[in-house]
């Protein structure tokens, strides 16, 4: 019985705690969401601008030199390629806001068809640049397998999309630590794939990383249970990615892992019609 009573408080401890982090996430997002606006109502506005100054300088192109027209056109080129990609990610992350601040009003996500195999390219390379942008050091061969023919898929968009993130940040740590301590024949690898088969999506990440050993693999989905370094983990990530395929998605989720070889994780996902 003290167990039993000891096991309950700790699970209530836990739920408390959650429940905190929704309560400051959802802050915290609302806060962020301002000043992201502000970002793309100006890019919006600098691009109008940027192609105002475009055709003032096509209507008195002659009074130009030809190499300053030269100059001239690749720095447009250049401005307006940023500009895209400020607005591009901007947008993208008042979707992951909005997100954030669906999970913690309690609304289910929606289920929406989806280029899955698109998806999933789009959030392997963003977790790859991301590891990028924190270490320059840090590069990977990345083999990509995605089956050609699968129409799009009525999924969760931005909560698979955050189970792949969290898998693949996981896969490109596991190579990063290896390499670490590796000769120099390791070649640090991540293979993804995406096929459907037998009326199922299934989606696998596996990295020749470090591996899990028996008590990680054993406490994987442990809400807060991590084993990098305080500051680079929540130990969040895998309870969440457990939830949207299992609960969400009424899938499955699968791993196989061996201590100093590498893990692969597979998302087996229902295709509703």
């Amino acid at each position: 019985m003290e167990q039993e009573v000891e096991k309950l408080r700790s699970q209530l401890k836990k739920q408390e705690k959650m429940a905190s982090l929704g309560l400051l996430s959802a802050g915290i997002a609302h806060e962020i969401q301002n000043p992201l606006n502000f970002v793309i109502n100006f890019s919006k506005l600098s691009g109008s601008l940027l192609n105002d100054l475009v055709d003032i300088i096509e209507a008195n192109r002659e009074k130009f030199d030809e190499s300053d027209l030269e100059d001239v056109d690749d720095i447009v080129g250049g401005l307006k390629e940023n500009m895209q990609k400020i607005l591009e990610h901007s947008e993208r992350a008042v979707s992951i806001i909005r997100g954030i601040l669906l999970v913690s009003r309690g609304k289910d996500g929606e289920f929406l068809p989806t280029d899955v195999c698109k998806l999933v390219k789009e959030y392997v390379w963003l977790s790859y640049h991301a590891m990028r942008a924190n270490n320059k050091t840090f590069n990977i061969s990345i083999h990509e397998t995605y089956q050609a023919d699968i129409p799009p898929v009525q999924v969760i968009p931005q909560d698979l999309s955050r189970a792949v993130l969290n898998v693949m940040n996981n896969a490109c740590y596991a190579v990063w630590m290896r390499q670490q301590t590796a000769d120099d024949s390791y070649s640090p690898k991540i293979s993804v794939s995406v096929s459907a088969a037998d009326g199922h999506l299934v989606i696998s990440i596996g990295d020749n990383g470090i591996g899990m050993t028996d008590d990680e693999k054993l406490h994987l989905y442990e809400n807060f249970f991590t084993t990098k370094p305080i500051g680079q983990g929540t130990g969040l990530g895998m309870a969440i990615t457990k939830e949207i395929i299992e609960q969400k998605h009424g899938g499955s989720i699968t791993f196989d892992s061996t201590v100093g070889e590498g893990t692969c994780f597979t998302f087996t996902i229902p295709i509703k019609s």
